[in-house]
């Protein structure tokens, strides 16, 4: 049965009884969803997996399979061929396929386990990729998974993003912010998220996150963009970050994703997007995409400088 909170929780985000519905019932009985996997190397030709049809919008490095595979105990993925994620990853970063090819520096500010790094890697080709993590307990995952995927050229460095942001001001032209949450799209996966509704524990999250975008916006070069996104459904979250932080930054501005129009959150008015659990597709998310519209580019800073954790190239 829902608890209480959940079912207050879903009279907040539904007017419509049905919608509140579908989705308490995707969380209180998930069900299985698609596997997904990012190739890290060219597909090839002969797979050994049932691939699923493919979204309008699905970037050709992805492919969700069938309900029933286990890509992670595939040879491949152990060699790093791919690697293993929910499909609502693939939808939150997807805004990033819409960014410039090859800038100059990506800096993923919360980076582990490591998949919206690979992802920009796949989608961006960036001259440079800085992946972030401060929990020390976290850092081994992501620097496992960067190496074993062979992300290149990359480094890890473990920085509070203010730190980041005084190490490195105005000089990523694509900051990504995978921003801790309440993780409730973790209970459409089958998993625990204890206290995830409680509204102490949403407010705590939101606050959290509107400190690492305040840095990630020091961080972010001219012209440059930030990309936001969580796994949790609370507005408190998402929207209302959102509204605040270009209240806060007016120099930044929302950006319309075109092929993420059917997706339009329904709790605001700025281009934001939702997948929510009912839908099928994955376990749900938020995304957002903003730009910085100063114009003045600030000196190069050599990212070398930084204490780096593992890198792909050779340290001088």
């Amino acid at each position: 049965m829902p608890s209480n909170l959940l079912l207050k929780f879903a009279r907040r985000l539904w007017a419509d009884s049905a919608q509140q519905s579908a989705f308490i019932q995707a969380l209180v009985q998930p069900q299985p969803l698609s596997p997904c996997i990012l190739w890290n190397r060219p597909r090839p030709e002969s797979l050994p997996f049932a691939i699923a049809p493919p979204l309008p919008w699905q970037p050709e490095f992805v492919d969700r399979l069938a309900v029933s595979t286990r890509p992670g105990q595939h040879e491949w993925h152990q060699q790093g061929y791919y690697y293993c994620l929910d499909f609502s990853s693939v939808f939150a970063a997807s805004p990033l396929l819409t960014l410039p090819a090859q800038p100059a520096l990506v800096v993923d500010l919360c980076a582990a386990p490591g998949g919206k790094s690979l992802f920009a890697a796949q989608a961006l080709q960036p001259q440079f990729l800085l992946s972030n993590e401060v929990i020390g307990k976290r850092l081994g995952m992501l620097i496992s998974n960067l190496r074993r995927c062979q992300a290149d050229p990359a480094a890890v460095v473990s920085l509070d993003s203010q730190i980041l942001a005084e190490q490195l001001p105005e000089q990523a032209t694509v900051a990504i912010v995978d921003a801790p949450c309440t993780g409730q799209s973790l209970l459409a996966k089958g998993e625990k998220a204890p206290g995830c509704f409680h509204p102490v524990t949403i407010n705590q999250n939101a606050n959290r996150q509107k400190r690492i975008l305040a840095n990630a916006a020091q961080l972010v070069a001219p012209q440059g963009y930030l990309a936001y996104m969580t796994c949790a459904f609370s507005p408190e979250e998402n929207e209302q970050v959102s509204s605040w932080f270009l209240a806060r930054f007016p120099q930044f501005q929302p950006l319309a994703v075109p092929h993420l129009q059917a997706y339009q959150s329904h709790l605001s008015d700025l281009p934001c997007y939702r997948l929510w659990p009912q839908s099928g597709l994955g376990a749900g998310g938020f995304t957002i995409l903003l730009q910085n519209t100063n114009q003045a580019a600030p000196p190069l800073i050599e990212p070398l400088d930084l204490p780096y954790k593992w890198t792909s190239q050779p340290m001088t």
